[in-house]
């Protein structure tokens, strides 16, 4: 039995079929959590460190790093279904669309820094660390995550291009208590 078999062992009908049915998104979302992490540590890590007054600046650099990795997990799990682009073209949409996703993603925290001035002088110290966690990770995060999923899907991966799906694995029975 495979890890997924035995994962989707373990759901609950009806919620297994919806899982099968809709696995590319909870596949984007994984990857997402995942490249959520590497995007947190390396914000923080360069925001306490080198990029301690330029908080925007590490948030930009913590986002390229996870764009980087998004990158190939997408392409090789996410939506490795679809395809019939030259992967250099596709490549270039991905990068391009995630290039505005930086922007979309940083905004929040710009936002939140310039226009609202959540930082010292004008608030403590905890509350300006506490708006860019935010901000930065949760607000921008979760707007950057949807406009990605509907772009990627609208340009880069697109319905046209999407390969034969492999059959969903057969339904397993859930273990006996």
């Amino acid at each position: 039995m495979t890890v997924v078999e035995a994962t989707l062992a373990r759901i609950p009908q009806p919620y297994r079929d919806k899982a099968i049915k809709h696995r590319e998104l909870i596949k984007f979302l994984m990857v997402g959590g995942s490249t959520w992490v590497i995007d947190t540590v390396v914000f923080l890590v360069l925001k306490a460190t080198v990029l301690a007054d330029k908080p925007v600046t590490a948030k930009v650099i913590a986002v390229l790093v996870a764009t980087m990795v998004s990158y190939v997990l997408n392409r090789e799990w996410s939506f490795r279904t679809r395809g019939g682009r030259e992967r250099h073209h596709e490549a270039l949409l991905f990068f391009v669309i995630s290039g505005i996703g930086v922007a979309v993603y940083s905004a929040p925290l710009w936002v939140s820094r310039y226009v609202f001035e959540l930082q010292v002088p004008f608030v403590t110290l905890v509350a300006q660390e506490s708006a860019d966690f935010v901000a930065g990770q949760i607000v921008g995060t979760l707007v950057g995550m949807a406009f990605r999923w509907w772009a990627f899907r609208r340009f880069v991966w697109p319905d046209q291009f999407v390969r034969r799906q492999p059959p969903p694995p057969p339904p397993v029975p859930a273990p006996q208590d």
